[in-house]
Formats: C-alpha cells, structure tokens, sequence
C-alpha cells in the first residue's frame, strides 16, 4: 500500500468533511465525509471549480481566493453556502493554506452544523422520551394496583348476587377494567428486549407491504416499493421491526383517509437507502440503513410535530397516540434513530439503523 493510498484511507475515516484546492480553487480531492455533505460523487466532482460547487457564494469564494493569494488561514462561523443541486447547507468551516511542488495550495475542513443540531436533538428527545416512559410506568403500576382490586370485587360482588340478571352491571366493570388494564400495558410499551440475528431489511418491509395490501384493498391507496438490494442483513429483532414499521404505515393510510386530501391517490412510498456516517444514539457507524416511509396525505399538524413521539400524542381525535411511541422504544432498543419531517402533500419517516 502506497502512503497516497494510506492518507486517502485515512482521510475517508473522518467524520470532518475534508476539500484540497489548487491555487485556481479547483476541487482536487475530497473524502467520503465531504461526498456525503456535498451529496456529489468525487468521481464527479474533482476538476470542478469551487464556483461550480456552490452556487452564489461569491463572498465565500472571494475569501478563500484571498488566504490562497495571502498564504494564510481563517476560519468563517455559521455560513450558509447552497449546492449546485438547490439544497442549502449549514457548515463551519476553515481553510489552512501550503505550498508544496505542485504550487500553492488550501485544505478546508467543513462541519456540518445540520449534524451537530440533530445530534443534540436526538439526545435532548431520548432523554425527554427516557423521562417520559419512567414516569408512565410509575404512574402504569399506581394504576393497576387499584385497577386489580377494583375487577377483584366485581367477581366476588357477581358471585354474590341473588339475582344473576344482575351480573351485566358486575361484568361491565370487570370489562372495563380489563380494558382500562390493557390501555396501561400498552402505554408502558414493550419490555421485551430484542432477539437480534440477521435480518433482510427487505423481507420485513415485504411482510408489512403484505399485511397493509389487504387493508387497502379497494381503497385509492397505493402502495409503492422502492428498494436498494444490496443492504446486507442487520443484527434486528423482525417482529419487533415489522410493529414498529406498520405503526407508521397504519399512520400514513389513516391520514390518507381523512376528509382533508386533496387529491385522488393516496401513495405510500416504502424507500430504502444506505446512508455512510451516521451518528446514532451518540454512536459513529460508518454504514447505516435507512427506511422511509413517504405519504402524500394532509402533514401532520405543526403544534404535535416536535412531541410526536411521546405517549398519547395523536393527531386524530380517535387516535391513542401510543404506536409511535412504541414504535421509538423499538427502533432505541436496535440503537436506531426515527425521525419525522412532514409538510402538506409529504410527509416521511426515517428509521436508520447500523449495519454489522
């Protein structure tokens, strides 16, 4: 292995986005952090331009063309630059400059600060999710204890009874509190943990797919599939996958359903991708998993976004607000992430999770 070879490798190992310009700001290397924040392919990119990878950054640009000419360094907070493709990036970034034999040259180093601000999110809402669950099931075995006591005496009460006609009063409180039982247990969640072996990603979306296909059956609901094969198998429980991801597509038909779509065909989008460097649950993973599922319903309502994960938050007047929530204590419990970005006419869901 030759040392070029070596520091490439290196290079692709960072998590920090990582650009080599030469002194006309043209792209000579970039690793595999800066390919993904830059979503361009380095087969692509290297002989472009910086003009040609970001779009109206004149000032940027200028900056850079002047430590290159200057042989110094600086470092810029908080810059917003846009893609060639449209997306806009939040980035810190620094530019060191060098010369050598093939001239002048300046190394960047970017920092995505979109990474950092989901990093702190996903841990602020793990603790807030952990608290939240403690506390449900304090509150769940408070409940239950009285709950017990409560269908105890209906029994002995309908045993009792002189008359037995009686007894559909005593029975609709034992029904009641065995319904008010079960609401518990299903808000405390699983307490299984999960059973992890190989798992094809794809025959858990194919058992979900099989599952939802009967339920639309004659609906204007169509289910589309849009898979990436060549994901290896996971460490996954598949039961606990096929709940977690139904929860969610269960979600995208009921919202299709209701009275404010504007449009003829609901579509349920089941996407599959590899994502490279991923942070999840405070851990690096180089490979990652990532499923969407992607409805053209009517969004989910602002005020609930932020809190949709926690019990009892629903955005239908019928709903119990408890199958997200069941389906976030899943996806933590395979050290996965699940997030939800949602507008009118597209909403998705992301489950990623790590690759062996």
């Amino acid at each position: 292995m030759t040392i070029d070879s070596i520091h490439k490798k290196l290079l692709d190992q960072l998590k920090t986005a990582v650009l080599l310009l030469d002194s006309n700001l043209t792209l000579q290397f970039l690793n595999l952090a800066a390919e993904q924040l830059l979503e361009v392919s380095g087969r692509k990119a290297i002989g472009l331009t910086l003009g040609q990878l970001f779009i109206a950054a004149d000032t940027d640009i200028a900056e850079i063309d002047s430590a290159l000419s200057d042989n110094s360094s600086f470092t810029k907070r908080e810059a917003t630059l846009m893609l060639s493709q449209g997306k806009q990036i939040e980035i810190d970034y620094t530019v060191n400059t060098f010369d050598d034999a093939q001239g002048r040259q300046a190394l960047i180093e970017i920092h995505s600060l979109e990474h950092a601000y989901r990093i702190n999110r996903e841990e602020s809402l793990n603790s807030a999710h952990l608290t939240t669950r403690e506390l449900v099931r304090g509150l769940a075995h408070e409940i239950k204890n009285p709950l017990g006591g409560i269908r105890g005496a209906a029994q002995l009460l309908a045993d009792e009874l002189p008359n037995k006609e009686l007894g559909d009063y005593t029975n609709v409180i034992i029904e009641e509190a065995d319904r008010l039982r079960n609401l518990v247990d299903r808000l405390v969640g699983l307490r299984k943990q999960p059973e992890l072996a190989p798992t094809n990603i794809h025959e858990v979306l194919e058992r979900v797919h099989s599952l939802v296909e009967a339920e639309i059956a004659g609906s204007a609901i169509k289910l589309i599939r849009d898979y990436d094969p060549s994901i290896p198998p996971l460490p996954a429980d598949a039961e606990q996958l096929i709940q977690a991801t139904l929860n969610i597509v269960r979600n995208a038909m009921q919202a299709l359903s209701s009275p404010s779509v504007d449009h003829d065909l609901g579509k349920i989008i089941l996407r599959t991708r590899i994502t490279r460097n991923a942070t999840l649950n405070s851990t690096f993973h180089r490979l990652a998993a990532k499923i969407k599922i992607i409805d053209n319903g009517p969004g989910i309502p602002e005020e609930i976004i932020h809190n949709l994960f926690y019990p009892m938050i629903s955005g239908r007047p019928e709903g119990t607000g408890l199958g997200l929530s069941i389906t976030r204590d899943i996806i933590n419990r395979h050290n996965g992430l699940v997030e939800c970005q949602s507008r009118p006419g597209a909403t998705c869901f992301s489950i990623v999770l790590p690759l062996a």
